[in-house]
């Protein structure tokens, strides 16, 4: 027996869910960072994903034992960061950079990037100041 309508239900049901898929990729500051874990790294950029929701990049870091250790640090979106003068191009794999971020809940060398500290001493704002609000474009030099 065939029902009918039953490709629009499918349909419809099908994007209903792909629709919801965007709110479960998104997360609050605060349901996986600790604003209360403020950390300073140094380390070599490793690897630069320039991507929507939020751009993602990893620094190799030696440890108090003398091992290298890959952070993956999370930055707000490229448009945030266009908006305030922080492009793709400011990092760069091989650079050492300092950074200022906030350490993930679950313990894993995860973090929510601050502040970057480039080889010429300039510094950006990569993320949150321990909430979610963006930042505001830099003052005039």
């Amino acid at each position: 027996m065939k029902i009918p309508g039953r490709n629009i239900l499918l349909a419809a049901c099908f994007g209903t869910i792909l629709s919801a898929l965007p709110v479960f990729a998104h997360h609050s500051f605060a349901s996986e960072y600790d604003s209360k874990e403020l950390v300073t790294l140094t380390g070599t950029i490793t690897k630069v994903e320039w991507t929507n929701p939020h751009i993602y990049f990893y620094l190799d870091v030696k440890d108090s034992t003398g091992n290298v250790v890959n952070w993956a640090v999370e930055g707000y979106p490229p448009n945030t960061l266009k908006r305030t003068g922080f492009t793709r191009n400011d990092l760069k794999v091989g650079d050492t950079v300092t950074i200022t971020a906030y350490r993930a809940k679950d313990s894993t060398t995860r973090l929510a990037g601050r502040e970057v500290t480039f080889p010429d001493g300039t510094k950006k704002f990569a993320g949150p100041s321990g909430g979610s609000a963006p930042p505001t474009a830099p003052a005039a030099r």
